[in-house]
């Protein structure tokens, strides 16, 4: 069983990274392999929608994102970290999710995620809803912490100060592993939910 951490800032080991690692070391005591991959530095450009990856099952711009589109198939959990801008996510790395998560055509359902957000202050709640989106959209269960998944800090001995920040990621990665490892044993004897063929309804008709 592994999980994947997505680092989203540009700072490979500022207040994201901190919180980050907080939750692979839980995950690794839980029994649980983690790889966290560093996004927010790379030159990612966004989906431009020409849906070439329907056909060729990857995303026609083979970069950074074709690269870790493996990982993501293969992955039983994901957790996604991003500082604030301007109340909302990292762009790169939301360019990155954008095209990840089209592109990637292996089912998803019941791999898990969870959002993790970094700010000094404030506008952590809208981007923890930002990120939180892509899960539900992708029928794969959010995993939850005794509060909401945010660290505040503006330097990572700041985050390491916020004892409630840094005890809310180490219950978000038990509770991730507790999930994974439920999940693994009810896919073991049910298998995954029967799907009905997707049914499309514009809002126009």
């Amino acid at each position: 069983m592994k999980v994947l951490l997505i680092n989203g800032s540009p700072n490979p080991r500022g207040c994201t990274y901190t919180a980050l690692n907080e939750v692979a070391k839980t995950l690794e005591q839980e029994g649980i392999e983690t790889e966290i991959i560093q996004v927010g530095q790379k030159d990612i450009r966004g989906c431009i929608g020409c849906r070439q990856c329907k056909e060729s099952g990857q995303c026609i711009f083979d970069d950074f994102v074709n690269e870790v589109a493996p990982k993501f198939n293969e992955c039983d959990g994901i957790v996604i970290g991003s500082p604030v801008y301007y109340a909302s996510a990292n762009g790169t790395l939301i360019s990155f999710l954008d095209r990840l998560f089209y592109s990637t055509l292996a089912d998803k359902t019941m791999k898990v995620g969870a959002a993790v957000v970094s700010a000094r202050r404030a506008g952590t709640t809208a981007t923890f809803d930002e990120l939180n989106k892509y899960f539900t959209i992708s029928s794969m269960p959010v995993v939850s912490s005794q509060y909401w998944n945010m660290v505040h800090g503006n330097t990572p001995e700041d985050v390491m100060k916020d004892e409630e920040g840094m005890q809310i990621m180490r219950t978000l990665g038990k509770n991730m592993a507790f999930l994974i490892k439920s999940i693994q044993l009810g896919k073991e004897k049910y298998g995954l939910p029967e799907k009905e063929q997707h049914v499309f309804t514009p809002f126009i008709r």
